[in-house]
């Protein structure tokens, strides 16, 4: 299941906090802010979806995420993979490389990454 843009901000926010009431979050927002009715909506939506959960404090709750947002992120590439990819990393790397204007340097420290995972996978 996925977020809508909506929920992944609000998502993010959440990450950053680790745990918040409804006004931490709506303080994260640029203004102008969203209505509290709005962030209440997403927070809802966002928990029925296994995204987050909360606990009751006194008469608020303060939520919490159940998913890292690396796992959320990991799905969310490796779907990119493999709807627009044909599942191929090395296309999505490919493509990567040629249209996201990598300076030289920052292609130096891809390669080093890559050597690194290659010599991790060998253990």
């Amino acid at each position: 299941m996925q977020l809508s843009k909506a929920e992944e901000q609000l998502m993010q926010y959440l990450w950053k906090r680790k745990k918040a009431f409804m006004k931490d979050l709506l303080e994260d927002f640029p203004t102008p802010k969203p209505a509290t009715t709005t962030v209440a909506t997403l927070l809802k939506r966002m928990a029925g979806k296994g995204f987050i959960a909360y606990n009751t404090v006194g008469k608020s709750r303060e939520y919490y995420p159940l998913v890292k947002k690396s796992d959320y992120f990991s799905k969310h590439v490796n779907g990119l993979i493999k709807n627009f990819f044909n599942d191929s990393a090395s296309q999505f790397a490919s493509f990567f490389t040629k249209e996201t204007n990598l300076s030289n340097q920052e292609l130096e420290e891809l390669r080093k990454i890559i050597d690194k995972q290659i010599k991790e996978n060998k253990k």
